[in-house]
């Protein structure tokens, strides 16, 4: 519906070249200048006699995005804040990234925010009296503003942008009525846009919710909903079906403690939400080091992360590999008595992982640790290997269909933003004609 109605949109009757090609052709009337002769650029700094008790809310680069603003802001007193803290701005104001810009830290600042400190890496933009704010910072945020500062940008991993050269940017300036008309128009449609977003990450939240619900409740009480039950006497295991066996983990896992001699092997890493996966495949700057000495795992070994198993840090590996040799390896003493992602989904139940949480020992939460014989004095509850098969084949099935539905949701969200920054950055350069009574489009 929001689609169609902005394809529906007219179009101005008469066009002319700007000039500026990331801006392509506006409506006549309209006109383009250079940003430092329709805002100011940096106009407040705080001075550094500001005194070393005052407090400041401090946003940095990393604190601001494109789709939601500033999103943060840390607190310091003037003595504590970063030196690159300096940046003032007010109500009304448009802050935009100028190192990083590849991160399109942009940001409109309104009343709440206009107290606050930004970071030297931001460059404040004050519009002038015949520019409505609103408008201006719409046309900041659009692709006609940013390409430009990507066309100029240096640096490969690190670009950046100085005042000068953003001061001489293109800003498309249309009649003041018609500023007026076009931020109101975006306010409200991007809102509507912005709504829907948020309706699908909720989506995506409960389906993910009910994936994890699916899998809880196969792997503890089994895929038949009238099977006899007996008490596992065990807290953390439950209820489970008649027929299932309760074995401590010493008889049914060996310690593994296998060296690597040179180091070579695949680099493993271990985390709560992804299990056992290369390193590699993490995103991570590299170094290089010496890995001889490592701990060498094989596939189907369960590996975990002793630091932080107490949020569920472990998994199956799927290859063989080598990790650190702060990592417990454990391997099946009856082979292959465990499905490898049965076993995974299991010890990553609430149960299992609260179970973690309550024997871990440290003198913080931070700092607690699992060790190997935590694990070995732990029961597991647990049915025969061909159940497991059954119960992992059913899981998997259900799983995918999940997973495809939220596929479709993140589609449909990405759908949704470039929609949102086609509509902007054609509204704010003529592209398609805004009315000056929207009850009927903003309705």
């Amino acid at each position: 519906m929001i689609k169609n109605s902005f394809l529906e949109m007219p179009e101005y009757k008469q066009y002319v070249d700007s000039g500026i090609d990331r801006i392509g052709k506006i409506p006549m009337g309209w006109s383009v200048k250079k940003l430092k002769f329709c805002a100011e650029i940096n106009s407040r700094t705080l001075p550094e006699n500001t005194s070393a008790k005052r407090t400041i809310n401090y946003v940095d680069i990393g604190s601001v995005s494109l789709v939601n603003g500033i999103e943060k802001s840390e607190t310091f007193t003037f003595s504590e804040s970063p030196s690159r803290a300096r940046r003032l701005a007010k109500a009304g104001d448009t802050i935009v990234s100028t190192v990083r810009t590849y991160l399109k830290a942009i940001s409109f600042i309104e009343e709440e925010h206009k107290d606050y400190v930004f970071s030297t890496g931001f460059a404040v933009l004050s519009p002038r009296l015949e520019l409505n704010s609103k408008y201006f910072a719409s046309f900041i945020k659009s692709n006609a503003f940013t390409q430009q500062v990507d066309d100029i940008a240096k640096g490969m991993s690190y670009p950046a942008i100085n005042s000068s050269e953003l001061s001489n940017m293109y800003v498309v300036i249309a009649p003041e009525s018609s500023q007026v008309a076009i931020a109101n128009f975006l306010d409200k449609k991007t809102a509507q846009i912005d709504e829907a977003v948020a309706i699908k990450q909720q989506q995506i939240e409960l389906l993910k919710e009910r994936k994890q619900i699916i899998i809880q409740q196969a792997v503890t009480q089994g895929l038949a909903p009238n099977v006899p039950m007996k008490d596992s006497g065990v807290d953390w295991i439950g209820r489970i079906p008649k027929h299932w066996e309760v074995k401590r983990a010493k008889y049914l896992f060996d310690e593994i403690d296998e060296r690597s001699v040179n180091g070579d092997e695949e680099l493993l890493s271990v985390s709560h939400i992804t299990g056992v996966t290369p390193r590699s495949e993490k995103n991570v700057t590299m170094i290089a080091e010496d890995y001889s000495g490592s701990k060498t795992c094989k596939k189907n070994d369960l590996v975990m992360n002793i630091m932080w198993a107490w949020m569920g840090a472990l998994g199956v590996s799927e290859r063989p590999g080598i990790v650190s040799s702060a990592y417990s390896i454990f391997r099946q003493k009856p082979l292959n008595i465990f499905n490898p992602v049965y076993l995974e989904w299991l010890l990553k139940t609430v149960g299992y992982i609260e179970h973690y949480n309550k024997v871990s020992t440290g003198l913080h939460s931070s700092r607690l640790r699992f060790y190997s014989r935590m694990f070995f004095d732990m029961e597991i509850g647990f049915p025969c290997r061909n159940e497991q098969d059954q119960i992992v084949a059913h899981v998997e099935v259900q799983s995918n269909k999940i997973d495809q539905a939220v596929k479709l949701q993140l589609q449909q969200i990405e759908k949704l933003k470039e929609y949102k920054t086609i509509l902007i950055n054609s509204a704010v350069t003529g592209k398609i004609k805004v009315p000056q009574k929207q009850e009927s489009i903003l309705n």
